[in-house]
């Protein structure tokens, strides 16, 4: 799989190697990639089964909050309707 170095990463955000690192790291903790040091160059490697695991895990809340916030806009359309023809009346 492909490898890019912290600074490859961090270049599309202007970002400091450091900051680029911190950011790294996180993911590494998490297990979403993975860092090879070689001397003093850092390759980042995507994990890709482990974020497989992680958009299954976010689709499934997706669909939770999907289907609540879909009955909260029909609660709040069907408010707003009552309110406009109690106006009419």
């Amino acid at each position: 799989m492909h490898e890019l170095t912290i600074g490859e990463l961090a270049t599309p955000f202007r970002m400091s190697f450091a900051g680029a690192s911190k950011h790294v790291r996180v993911l590494e903790n998490a297990g979403l990639v993975t860092r090879t040091i070689r001397g003093r160059t850092h390759l980042c490697r995507l994990e890709a089964a482990r974020l497989a695991e992680a958009d299954a895990w976010l689709r499934r809340y997706e669909r939770f909050w999907n289907a609540k916030l879909d009955s909260l806009e029909a609660l709040l359309r069907a408010e707003d309707e009552a309110k406009a023809k109690k106006v009419k009346e």
